[in-house]
């Protein structure tokens, strides 16, 4: 039996929630570049990005990413109902598109607060919406590459 859209709608929810709660935990307790070493490898941060994933394009501003990120969230609610192999993607993408969102509309910006490091190399900051954004885009391309080998 096929799952509704609504339950892959509620798991976007579902990241959507969890996204906005972490964030709203960091800016609640840590200023502007913070750190709480947690690990050799890892610290929670405060970091805030004005463009896209790694803070690239910045010049473009927040109104163009308000822009291109709900045409996602559009897109994505419409593939969620019509593409039924790809619902779980596709709402992983959605709850972290939406997360993004709403943080562009609050703040004008992304609050980033994950941060992997070696040594002196750090990846850059990211949040709970870049790592549900992450794994659909992973779940999509397994899903395209395994298709297409049968």
């Amino acid at each position: 039996m096929k799952k509704l859209p609504l339950s892959y709608f509620m798991l976007a929810i579902i990241v959507l929630v969890l996204d906005q709660v972490t964030k709203y935990f960091i800016k609640a307790h840590l200023g502007t570049f913070d750190t709480i070493n947690v690990t050799s490898f890892f610290s929670i941060v405060y970091a805030e990005n004005i463009g896209s994933a790694f803070g690239l394009f910045k010049s473009l501003g927040s109104t163009f990413f308000i822009m291109v990120s709900s045409l996602a969230v559009i897109a994505l609610s419409v593939m969620i109902v019509k593409d039924l192999a790809n619902r779980m993607p596709y709402s992983l993408l959605l709850g972290g598109a939406a997360g993004n969102l709403l943080d562009r509309l609050m703040r004008g910006y992304v609050v980033d607060f994950l941060d992997f490091h070696i040594g002196t190399f750090h990846w850059p900051a990211f949040n709970i919406a870049d790592s549900a954004l992450t794994l659909g885009i992973l779940f999509l391309f397994y899903s395209a590459v395994f298709k297409h080998a049968n």
